[in-house]
């Protein structure tokens, strides 16, 4: 009789991000094309969030790919100072990308925690919260700088189409780390205040803007921690490259068929869930059920990237992965995939 059990390592939870096909971006009326050059500009910035920074910054192969941007615009409007709401027709835009062998990364993305610790001088040390607290006037000041340094970084973040999130600095959090924990390179206290937020991605800054010093940071992933000096913008860059390294999927990528066996399906809807997971993966080309027997229902995967990438995806999708209590490696690789479904 074989035994498994779960592993013990956390899923990476995912975030939908729904812009990663829309852009916001300057109209300049004096062009000879505004809207023409609009929607240039706007397909550089979604191939930027949604094949990574290579290609984004290579407008010599988009525009071999796409010479006429305007052909993937579904919607555009008008937005706030001189600017152009554009939207595009992220099927049709990905289509172009696989088959010129670029790298997809899909909508489903980490949710990246961001510690972030500031010695603004004479004193004054703050660590950046979610939300700006209920001050007083005196404090006006200090939550100003907080609340622009806090929105640079989101607005970062999203134009690589990267969720991230600050932690709430409520009573569980200060009760958990302290500026000096963050300052300090006590990591692993942040690492275990950051597991409230389901967070597996995190990502911890100490800045201090009044000196000539180098940003410190802590990248965390997994079992991986790396560290790293530079300005904010540089460092949420480099989240998003290794994330999309990770995760996006190359259109040159051979398929593959695997098997794939989920057990832990006991009702309709958890059946419909299911479903619904393996269709949000980017990797997995196509599935059919092979078998329902019990609460296990086995799959045939057609499948970009290997049985090691969608093993990653499928526990970045919130499914567990089984593991074999004995060790049979020296019966070669098994053939089927293991995984546990839990709402």
């Amino acid at each position: 009789m074989l035994f498994f059990s779960v592993g013990a390592a956390l899923p990476v939870l995912a975030v939908d991000v729904p812009t990663l096909f829309t852009a916001e971006v300057l109209l300049d009326e004096e062009s000879d094309n505004p809207r023409e050059d609009a929607y240039r500009a706007a397909l550089i910035s979604v191939l930027t969030k949604v094949s990574g920074s290579e290609l984004g910054a290579n407008e010599v192969a988009i525009d071999e790919m796409f010479p006429v941007p305007a052909a993937y615009v579904t919607q555009f409007r008008p937005g706030e100072e001189d600017t152009l709401w554009v939207s595009f027709d992220g099927e049709a835009v990905e289509r172009v990308l696989r088959a010129s062998g670029q790298t997809v990364w899909g909508s489903d993305r980490p949710l990246t925690l961001v510690w972030l610790a500031v010695d603004w001088g004479q004193g004054e040390r703050e660590i950046i919260a979610a939300g700006d607290s209920d001050g007083l006037t005196q404090e006006a000041r200090s939550i100003d700088r907080n609340r622009l340094l806090r929105e640079r970084v989101l607005e970062i973040a999203e134009k690589r189409g990267l969720p991230i999130a600050f932690p709430l600095l409520d009573t569980t959090d200060l009760q958990g780390v302290t500026f000096s924990d963050i300052w300090g390179g006590f990591d692993d206290r942040v690492i275990d205040a950051s597991q409230r937020y389901e967070a597996n991605s995190i990502l911890i800054g100490r800045v201090k803007p009044s000196s000539g010093q180098l940003n410190r940071w802590t990248y965390v992933f997994g079992d991986e921690t790396r560290a790293w000096t530079g300005p904010a913008e540089a460092m949420v860059a480099q989240v998003a490259d290794m994330l999309a390294a990770e995760f996006a999927v190359g259109g040159d990528a051979p398929l593959e068929m695997l098997a794939l066996n989920v057990s832990g399906v006991q009702t309709v809807d958890a059946y419909g869930s299911l479903q619904e997971i393996l269709s949000g993966v980017n990797l997995i080309e196509s599935f059919k059920i092979l078998e329902v027997t019990g609460d296990v229902v086995s799959y045939q995967i057609e499948v970009r990237g290997g049985a090691d990438r969608l093993r990653r995806a499928l526990r970045f999708a919130g499914l567990l992965e089984q593991t074999d209590s004995q060790d049979y490696s020296d019966l070669g690789p098994r053939t089927a995939l293991e995984f546990f479904y839990s709402p």
